[in-house]
C-alpha cells in the first residue's frame, strides 16, 4: 500500500498517545532506527482530539460499509488492515489485534488486501497516533521512540482502539486502555476493561447500521 499523500483540501485528523491535530498533513517522517533517548513523550488531550477520534471512526467504519453490503448475514463486522509498513511492530500489531477480537463480539481486526486503514512507522515528535483523510482513507503511525519508552502492545493497541471507536481518556487508570500514557511508562496493561469492550461492540453494532443508511 503506498504512503498516504499530504491533502491540501482535508482536514486531517490526527489523534493518539501524544500529539496535536493537524490540517492536511500525512506522517512526515523516515522510516528506519529507532533513536536513543530517555525524555518521555507528553500526552495531552483536547476536544479536538475528541473530534477527531469520531472521524476516525467514523471514516472506517463507512468504508467497512461498502464491503459489508456484499455479505449482511455476517455475524461480525471484519476491519482489514496492513502492517505491510510497520515491519518494526508486526508482533505489536499482531497481538494488538488478538487481544481486541478475543475482547469483542461485534467487530474482527484481520490483516488483508484492500485494507480498512494501515500501520507506518518512524520518528514523529507527536508520538503515535491515528490519522484519517476523513474519507476512508486511514492509518496508525507508530513512533519508535515512544515505543521504546511505554509498551509497544499498549501503544498499539490503545492506537487501535481509536478505529473501533474509543476516544482518548489519560486521566483514567492503569486499567484502562485508553488511559494511553497517563499512568507512566510503568504501565504494562494491554487489555481493554470492561467498559472500553462493552462501548465497542455497542459502536460496532449500531455504528455500522448508521452508516448503511447514510
Amino acid at each position: 500500500m503506498r504512503h498516504p499523500k499530504v491533502l491540501t483540501s482535508v482536514l486531517t485528523a490526527t489523534l493518539g498517545l501524544g500529539l496535536a491535530a493537524s490540517l492536511g498533513t500525512a506522517p512526515a517522517v523516515a522510516v528506519g532506527t529507532a533513536p536513543h533517548g530517555n525524555a518521555a513523550v507528553a500526552y495531552a488531550g483536547s476536544a479536538e482530539e475528541a473530534k477527531a477520534n469520531q472521524a476516525f471512526f467514523d471514516a472506517v467504519v463507512k468504508s467497512v460499509a461498502k464491503k459489508r453490503a456484499a455479505t449482511p448475514g455476517a455475524a461480525a463486522v471484519t476491519v482489514v488492515y496492513s502492517a505491510a509498513n510497520a515491519p518494526s511492530f508486526r508482533t505489536q500489531i499482531a497481538r494488538s489485534a488478538q487481544i481486541w477480537n478475543s475482547s469483542v463480539a461485534n467487530v474482527r481486526l484481520v490483516e488483508g488486501s484492500n485494507p480498512d486503514f494501515a500501520y507506518y512507522e518512524g520518528n514523529d515528535s507527536r508520538g503515535s497516533y491515528a490519522s484519517t483523510d476523513g474519507h476512508g482513507s486511514g492509518y496508525i503511525f507508530l513512533d519508535y521512540r515512544q515505543n521504546q519508552q511505554y509498551n509497544s502492545t499498549r501503544v498499539t493497541a490503545h492506537e487501535t482502539g481509536h478505529v473501533l471507536g474509543l476516544p482518548d481518556h489519560y486521566s483514567g487508570p492503569c486499567s484502562e486502555l485508553m488511559s494511553g500514557g497517563g499512568p507512566g511508562t510503568s504501565c504494562q496493561n494491554a487489555q481493554p476493561n470492561a467498559q472500553e469492550r462493552s462501548r465497542v461492540d455497542q459502536l460496532w453494532r449500531y455504528g455500522l447500521a448508521s452508516a448503511f443508511k447514510s
